[in-house]
């Protein structure tokens, strides 16, 4: 399998990186002994913008895009975000290769209208549409021509690296990180949280109360030195979503604490492999019984990062994914594989 990895590959953040999925599906695509090309279309739409002129960077951008896919010749391209590819280069690539097959995939949440609008961009011109979020709603963006399924955050032990379950020197407690705007619920939730905890618990925030976000290397070392983490969305309650936040937590052996009300107990079992919570007052109760018991904390900690990597590895997503841009018989029994939607 030759694969064209089209995402934002921030070569110029110089190495102060985030941790995203489509990094995750390009480890997945060399763990599965598939040839790989990655196109950074961001990067590119930048560095070939003259004088600066990114509208005209993002055209030659797209002519270069046709030019890599048909020196690559890939068996399927795969589309993060990608704003400056047009629909009209991705038409371009299949005349050029009337083989191939095209895919988006979407980690964002689907209640926001610019990530619909991205959905529906893409529903033409694509053979299969992915997104972070299950459930019917995905059914909107079927053309009768196409596959929408739902795909979980990827994890790789390259970058989910650490076992914090198996330490037992932390220099907190618990964290939150985020970029949280004013009118953003999360805030409040976290601000609730601090309070009832306040004096029992080390708990550090980032990117709110006048706290400085935190990337790349910085941000990785902050998880390989906490205990616990709450893994808090913007908005809770959507089947299954969850930013990729919760592929950061559980797969360093962070105990991760999981709103109650996605449906994330389909995966991981309770106070066996995540603990859930209804609120922040609930949440915090739990966060100082297992601040009382770390046997209990490392014990669900240990298990829920085995699991994660177990069964969302980028390895077997990526493989899902192909699986469902060709319509071939699933090669495993993927848990989610029942949010396939034609």
């Amino acid at each position: 399998m030759r694969i064209l990895l089209v995402d934002n590959l921030m070569i110029r953040r110089w190495g102060n990186l985030r941790m995203g999925p489509g990094r995750k599906l390009a480890c997945g695509a060399v763990r599965n002994d598939w040839r790989l090309c990655e196109f950074s279309d961001r990067d590119m739409a930048r560095l070939l913008a003259p004088l600066g002129i990114r509208a005209i960077g993002g055209a030659i951008a797209n002519r270069k895009l046709v030019k890599t896919a048909r020196n690559f010749r890939p068996d399927a391209v795969i589309l993060g975000h990608c704003d400056y590819i047009t629909n009209e280069t991705l038409h371009e690539i299949r005349k050029a290769l009337p083989g191939v097959r095209i895919a988006h995939f979407n980690v964002d949440p689907l209640w926001q209208e610019p990530t619909r609008a991205q959905m529906a961009r893409r529903m033409e011109s694509c053979d299969a549409l992915f997104a972070t979020t299950a459930g019917p709603v995905l059914k909107q963006w079927t053309t009768g021509r196409n596959t929408v399924a739902f795909m979980p955050n990827p994890s790789d032990t390259s970058m989910e690296r650490e076992d914090n379950s198996a330490k037992t020197e932390f220099e907190r407690d618990m964290f939150f990180a985020g970029n949280p705007r004013p009118s953003d619920p999360r805030m409040e939730f976290v601000k609730t949280l601090r309070s009832l905890l306040d004096g029992k618990c080390r708990f550090d925030v980032y990117a709110m109360d006048g706290a400085p976000q935190i990337w790349g290397a910085a941000y990785e070392r902050l998880l390989a030195t906490t205990k616990m983490a709450p893994n808090v969305n913007r908005r809770e309650g959507d089947k299954w979503y969850s930013s990729d936040r919760i592929a950061h937590l559980m797969g360093y052996g962070i105990l991760t604490f999981i709103s109650d009300a996605g449906s994330y107990q389909d995966f991981f079992e309770p106070d066996r492999e995540a603990v859930y919570y209804s609120s922040a007052a609930d949440l915090a109760g739990k966060a100082l019984r297992y601040l009382a018991d770390d046997k209990a904390r490392a014990a669900v900690a240990r298990a829920g990062r085995a699991k994660y990597h177990a069964i969302f590895s980028g390895a077997d997503v990526l493989r899902f994914m192909v699986e469902t841009m060709f319509g071939e018989k699933y090669s495993r029994p993927y848990p989610w594989r029942g949010e396939v939607y034609t």
